[in-house]
């Protein structure tokens, strides 16, 4: 059963008005039995990016707090429906013990909700010693504007966190792709190129390992191709999720290399994977159940942060990985935006995925 003090209300239609965030709040406070909120989510379409300020001012208001955090981004969803290609604010209200709160020194185990916006992301803030869950603010064509706000306030060096406190929480990732080989270690690396992995070059593997659907394009279609780095035991890494995805920049028939988006160094371990809409709907549905099974109990609320490129134009017009949620807990509140980029722990630290969905089930913790 959900718990009462947290709910989400969702509001859209053209044009883009501070109206959206307010009646959205509002839904969401009737829903949780709620006349003021401690704190809330808010997530604006990426039309209110320019200008967000009345609508933060909006939604304040209407909650009666000032702990109003969020960013902009091309899509929303909510445990009632996703939305795309229309103006609307989704909100998230909280009550009760469980409440967003400056971070303050070391977190130790609690979780980060953190949001930025693309410029905003640096590797200082994203390698710091905390876990994360969140994603990087988009708009529709990827050039921004992009906006970030905490305590109902714009950012101005484009990134945010806050404590998700008075819950216990488990992060989980659907990353979407099937591999297409065995994690192979890294022989011959030069800057972004990889020469050889064991004793063959890497394009020759890539090549003979892919479908022989796909072998026969006249163009390798290096866009749904990606390189996935493994993270401890390489045996058992692809069966448990651990490894980053990286993207294929080009195939160099010249040398037989890869060029990757990040570097890597001898001696890593990388498996060749494909995107795949059916891989993609287990690997959510895996996730779903490893997420319940870390968490010990039936969630009370949720976060979800899907890849904008993993939506329902993925999947076929439908958003599978929503529709998965709601098949597992009907009545469970949550809220999220496709990102430009997903956030969530791994291997001691936070990592940017891409093309994934990072889910956050949350338990709340009742004092008697």
């Amino acid at each position: 059963m959900s718990c009462s003090n947290v709910a989400t209300g969702i509001c859209y239609g053209t044009p883009a008005r501070s109206r959206h965030a307010e009646r959205a709040v509002a839904q969401a406070l009737e829903k949780a039995g709620l006349t003021t909120a401690n704190s809330m989510i808010l997530f604006l379409t990426s039309d209110f990016a320019h200008d967000p300020k009345a609508a933060l001012t909006a939604a304040a208001r209407t909650a009666g707090c000032t702990q109003v955090f969020g960013c902009t981004g091309t899509g929303l969803l909510t445990d009632q429906e996703w939305l795309l290609d229309s103006s609307g604010a989704a909100a998230m209200v909280f009550g009760g013990d469980v409440s967003l709160s400056p971070v303050l020194g070391n977190p130790g185990g609690s979780l980060v909700l953190s949001l930025s916006t693309p410029g905003g992301l640096s590797t200082h803030w994203l390698d710091a010693p905390v876990g994360r869950i969140g994603a990087l603010s988009t708009d529709e064509f990827g050039h921004g504007p992009f906006s970030v706000w905490n305590s109902a306030r714009v950012v101005r060096d484009g990134h945010a966190h806050v404590l998700i406190q008075g819950a216990r929480h488990s992060v989980t990732v659907g990353q979407g792709v099937r591999a297409l080989t065995a994690p192979l270690e890294v022989a011959e690396v030069q800057g972004f190129d990889i020469r050889r992995l064991g004793n063959y070059p890497a394009l020759n593997v890539l090549v003979n390992s892919l479908p022989a659907s796909v072998r026969r394009m006249e163009r390798i279609p290096l866009h749904m191709l990606m390189c996935g780095v493994t993270f401890g035991d390489p045996h058992t890494a692809i069966r448990e999720g651990r490894f980053r995805l990286d993207h294929i920049v080009s195939a160099n028939p010249q040398d037989s290399s890869i060029t990757l988006s990040h570097p890597l160094t001898q001696g890593e371990r990388l498996f060749w994977a494909i995107r795949d809409k059916i891989t993609a709907e287990r690997g959510m549905t895996k996730a779903i159940e490893r997420g319940e099974q870390e968490l010990g109990t039936n969630p009370d609320f949720a976060l979800m942060f899907p890849c904008i490129s993993r939506g329902p134009s993925f999947f076929g017009g439908g958003d599978r990985d929503i529709e998965l949620l709601k098949e597992k807990y009907p009545d469970l509140p949550f809220i999220g935006f496709y990102g430009n980029g997903e956030i969530a722990p791994l291997s001691g630290g936070s990592h940017l995925y891409q093309y994934s969905t990072v889910l956050g089930l949350f338990a709340a913790q009742l004092t008697s």
